[in-house]
């Protein structure tokens, strides 16, 4: 089969793939072998281009054709369409997907639309949960104009949290009042504290930033650093408002469980028009390499999706 493989350049030509003949994967009794129709590309693994392990393939959101059920009778039937979110190599033909990251797709959902879903997504309904869905309660998110800050405004809407979005853009600040944030702003200075909770992704001097919005006792969470600048906190900046505050860090994979049930849920939102996901590109997968120079040159609002043998 053909699969996007890892060329090991970066720099100034951006991180880059080719495809390339590979073995078709042999799945694990618990795992479905799945015919990629669409994958979506993640800013994360953009950084893991730059510098590839030996043996990683990119891919952890994918939407396809289960043509191979799993052996010990678990998930989908063949055939089925679902979303999955694979430990890696899902920019390929075919990828094998443990059937506990598997969710079936309902005929309202297109394989474009569900490729968009699964990491964003996932992060946002985890991220919701951490937070708390306590009706006024005051919520503050850096970044929001990505993937996980659209999929979170929009679910913390529902909920009755009361969410700042911080966002440089003004086209991405009106979609995210759209969404239903309360107020967006520009830069973290603007917010008008204080917040019970801070969402804080980009760290650098974002995050010290963002600790001085936090209401006494307040938590901040912490997931994400798409600066890629450390940060440096100074122990007596806590005195100047949000005494005996939390700082917590977040991962999205950090539950025991599978993502198959957060899947289906993301799904369910999406078919009853209760969840958005914002597709900002859809090419045909021979153009990934150049779309991931567009990604990392911020050319792309939105998921970028790219469709596999599909007829346009």
């Amino acid at each position: 089969m053909q699969a996007m493989t890892p060329t090991g350049r970066a720099g100034g030509s951006g991180p880059s793939v080719v495809l390339a003949a590979v073995d078709q994967p042999r799945p694990r009794p618990n795992e479905a072998l799945v015919k990629v129709e669409a994958y979506s590309i993640n800013r994360g693994e953009t950084f893991q281009l730059e510098a590839p392990r030996t043996g990683w393939r990119p891919g952890k959101d994918v939407a396809g054709l289960v043509v191979q059920a799993a052996a010990d009778g678990s998930g989908p039937a063949a055939g089925a369409r679902v979303v999955g979110h694979p430990p890696q190599g899902g920019w390929a033909e075919y990828v094998a997907v443990p059937t506990d990251s598997l969710a079936q797709l309902p005929d309202s959902v297109s394989a474009i639309t569900a490729a968009a879903l699964p990491l964003a997504g996932l992060t946002a309904l985890r991220l919701l949960r951490v937070t708390g869905s306590l009706d006024g309660r005051r919520v503050l998110i850096t970044g929001a104009s990505g993937g996980v800050g659209h999929y979170f405004v929009e679910l913390a809407a529902a909920t009755g949290l009361e969410t700042t979005a911080v966002s440089s853009r003004a086209e991405r600040g009106a979609r995210l009042l759209d969404l239903g944030a309360a107020h967006v702003v520009p830069t973290i200075d603007a917010a008008h504290g204080p917040f019970d909770v801070v969402l804080e992704s980009i760290g650098g001097p974002n995050l010290p930033a963002a600790l001085t919005k936090l209401a006494p006792r307040g938590t901040l969470i912490w997931f994400g650093q798409a600066s890629r600048q450390p940060a440096t906190l100074d122990f007596f900046d806590f005195f100047a408002g949000p005494a005996s505050a939390t700082i917590r860090h977040f991962h999205y994979a950090d539950p025991d469980t599978g993502y198959g049930e957060d899947l289906r849920a993301l799904v369910r939102l999406v078919a009853a028009d209760r969840l958005h996901p914002e597709i900002g590109l859809v090419a045909d997968w021979t153009e990934t390499a150049e779309v991931l120079i567009r990604l990392r040159d911020r050319g792309v609002h939105g998921k970028a999706v790219l469709t596999i043998n599909q007829e346009p």
